[in-house]
């Protein structure tokens, strides 16, 4: 049996991209914190009221899924903690639009330069909703659009590769910026008018029943686990106990092979790597910590629509009427 845990640990695993909870609570944020206004699933969903399979990434033959992420390019970032909630919030808009128009993808860049709740060098499976929640009730936006914000694999304190030739730290630009042409001429500033999305509420759910419900009522969910198993996982469903946690992933369903029920995990190393960037991992026992602390969150407003019921705010291709010069 998988020893219990909670999403942050007393002490971290060595190379741990996962904060302990005096990291957490030194960088001015709640251990497994909450911002609740409905009724969560665990509270009104029996668990004979679960199907056996679930996933959103086939639900009724329809994807709710976003894309896979590579956390480790341009160069190596140990930012999972970003991405695992970024998959799972940006999944949650696309079952908020029912799966229409174009895919909203999230910026984890925007989390890296601005939230001041982790780095390269690791972060925590709480910290960006709560993050995410603040801006949003005291600016009224929310975290930028990846093609306003690409990921770049980099924060203000890496060295590797592309990082040490720009500044990481949170300015208009490293928001959300374009650039209109070559230099001369050419500039590059902040879009102060950006795509976004916010949140409405988040929370901590842990234990196979009540993530599941979680899950089956209000979409995936980001959840701490033991990476080392994963390091060389080709296939299958992976079992057994695990001695800390170190890593991120979101959870999009669940399903049954034989006798065992699995986990349906969406990593951030690539879809070269595992099932198409995906791993199964024994769902009822704790393997690999997977149960022991995970986040959700609610959206709120996003930008989104299509064509003529488009909601963004117009920019120039050089955003000059958007504040970039």
């Amino acid at each position: 049996m998988a020893a219990a845990a909670s999403n942050t640990t007393d002490s971290a695993k060595p190379n741990s991209e996962v904060w302990t909870k005096a990291q957490v609570e030194a960088a001015g944020l709640v251990h497994k914190g909450n911002f609740t206004i409905s009724e969560l699933p665990h509270t009104y969903i029996a668990d004979e009221e679960l199907p056996a399979d679930f996933s959103w990434c086939n639900k009724n033959g329809v994807n709710y899924c976003t894309k896979s992420l590579n956390q480790h390019i341009p160069q190596y970032c140990g930012s999972c903690w970003a991405h695992g909630s970024v998959s799972a919030l940006g999944d949650r808009i696309k079952i908020a639009r029912n799966a229409t128009g174009i895919d909203i993808n999230l910026s984890v860049q925007h989390i890296l330069n601005c939230g001041n709740i982790g780095s390269c060098h690791g972060g925590s499976v709480e910290g960006p909703y709560q993050w995410l929640h603040q801006i949003s009730t005291k600016t009224g936006t929310g975290i930028s659009y990846d093609t306003a914000n690409p990921y770049m694999a980099c924060s203000s304190e890496s060295t590797e590769g592309i990082c040490k030739a720009v500044k990481w730290d949170c300015t208009p630009e490293n928001v959300a910026r374009t650039c209109s042409t070559f230099p001369p001429t050419g500039f590059c500033g902040a879009i102060k008018n950006y795509p976004n999305a916010t949140i409405s509420e988040y929370g901590s759910v842990e234990g196979a029943s009540a993530m599941a419900k979680e899950i089956f009522a209000r979409g995936p969910i980001a959840c701490g686990i033991d990476a080392v198993p994963l390091h060389k996982y080709t296939g299958g469903i992976v079992s057994g106990a695990s001695f800390g946690i170190d890593h991120v992933v979101s959870v999009v369903g669940w399903g049954t092979e034989g006798s065992k029920q699995y986990w349906i995990v969406r990593n951030s190393w690539g879809e070269y790597w595992g099932e198409m960037g995906y791993v199964r991992v024994e769902k009822g026992n704790n393997a690999l910590q997977l149960e022991s602390g995970c986040a959700w969150a609610v959206p709120d407003k996003f930008t989104g629509g299509m064509l003529q019921t488009s909601t963004n705010f117009p920019c120039y291709e050089d955003g000059t009427n958007c504040g970039s010069k």
